[in-house]
């Protein structure tokens, strides 16, 4: 009897763990923007699910910018059909996490990291990388994508302007003057691409004031400070893109084919179009890239852009698992993988090592650029309140007037300072 009993828990054991072991994989799902970076981020899921076989990613469809992505997060909310692991535009991470929180649909991290240890989080994060994922003194987000705002030129062009590309300009007066030289060599060739006024969100805009020392909000939070010198200066220098630099006015990505064919010599972009840019240039023409220029060499900053991992899985199980993807991601693996396939700033660390990027970076100084400036990386930030995405267009139709030359300066900046405290009230 007693070995019967034995046999028959032995087998019980036995299936239970043959069935343990057969148990189907938790599945992921997770959302990003933009459907182009769908390969790399297919790529870091690619090795990660060969590390853990019982985790399975999926990834939801991608809209074109942070801006419609975000939008179309706040309405899965409201029918609780939120994706478990979700890529937030850093300037807008802090309006998911005030409109998710109250409804339970997010989870700070605080935990897991804690239960990884300080030395783990020292060795793979800087402190400015956490910070742009943080609200309200918590980590809501880790950042996967980590961009500054660099200058692409044509080093061809700049040569038969006159310019040298080892010394390309580091200012906005000898820059511009540079652009227009460019647009005098004829032949259908534009000089200069700040495509502010076409840009999907409100970096570019952000950088001008940002580069100047200045703060865009004011300290209670609730109204604008650029309604002074700073956001004049930003809306001239805005027109005399056009006026003074050989700048044509297109849409942001008819800037960039623009500028792959040949027929543009300085545009600004994030450091991801390094790849990009050297896929489509090959050797049509000697691809080079430089520095933000920033007028207050003391204060002045540059947004970080990018986006910051987020858990909004519901399931314990699925928070776990949506954990390890996260630390994955972000890790000097991951990081490699998604830089190389990107042109992103790489957001650990430990990626800078050489046996991750660092002799690639060494092989491919445009990828670095954004590196150089670093130390000048600012949060992107967000608008207090849910109207982010409305403000920005508002802005950006209006700083497009400035441009063309409808507006002036003055009237404009009135009119953006006026319905932007508006709409932050709201």
């Amino acid at each position: 009897m007693k070995s019967l009993m034995q046999a028959t828990l032995v087998g019980a054991a036995a299936m239970l763990g043959a069935s343990a072991a057969h148990a189907d994989p938790i599945t992921i799902e997770v959302t990003h923007f933009n459907a182009s970076h769908n390969v790399f981020h297919e790529q870091v899921a690619e090795a990660f699910m060969k590390k853990h076989p019982d985790i399975q990613i999926k990834f939801r469809n991608s809209l074109p910018s942070y801006d419609e992505q975000h939008q179309s997060l706040l309405r899965e909310s409201m029918t609780n059909n939120l994706p478990d692991v979700y890529h937030s535009g850093f300037h807008l991470l802090p309006e998911v996490v005030h409109q998710l929180e109250k409804r339970g649909q997010v989870i700070a991290l605080d935990d897991y990291m804690a239960k990884e240890g300080e030395a783990w989080v020292a060795a793979n994060y800087e402190p400015s990388i956490l910070n742009l994922g943080k609200v309200d003194g918590k980590q809501y987000g880790i950042g996967f994508n980590a961009s500054t705002p660099i200058v692409f030129f044509n080093a061809d062009l700049v040569k038969q302007a006159g310019g040298d590309p080892e010394n390309f300009p580091t200012n906005w007066a000898d820059m511009m003057a540079l652009g227009a030289k460019i647009k005098a060599l004829g032949g259908g060739v534009d000089g200069f691409a700040y495509d502010i006024h076409a840009w999907p969100d409100d970096w570019l805009w952000r950088s001008l004031i940002l580069e100047q020392g200045e703060q865009i909000m004011n300290d209670d939070n609730k109204t604008v400070a650029f309604d002074n010198g700073s956001g004049l200066r930003a809306l001239k220098l805005a027109r005399q893109f056009v006026t003074d630099a050989g700048m044509v006015m297109r849409d942001f990505e008819q800037s960039r084919q623009q500028f792959a064919a040949g027929k543009l010599g300085i545009i600004f972009a994030s450091p991801n179009s390094a790849r990009g840019f050297s896929d489509l240039i090959g050797d049509r023409f000697a691809l080079a890239s430089s520095t933000f220029p920033v007028s207050n060499l003391e204060k002045g900053v540059v947004p970080t852009g990018g986006n910051g991992m987020m858990i909004l899985a519901k399931d314990k199980a699925k928070q776990d698992a949506a954990w390890e993807y996260i630390k994955f991601a972000t890790s000097a693996e991951g990081q490699t993988i998604a830089v190389l396939g990107s042109g992103y700033m790489p957001t650990n660390k430990a990626a800078l090592a050489p046996d991750y990027l660092g002799k690639f970076y060494d092989e491919h100084p445009n990828w670095y650029t954004s590196i150089k400036q670093i130390s000048r990386a600012a949060p992107w930030g967000g608008y207090p309140g849910t109207n982010g995405v409305k403000i920005w267009r508002m802005q950006r139709d209006i700083i497009g007037t400035v441009m063309s030359g409808e507006t002036t300066p003055e009237d404009a900046l009135a009119k953006i300072v006026e319905e932007t405290n508006t709409l932050i009230a709201k």
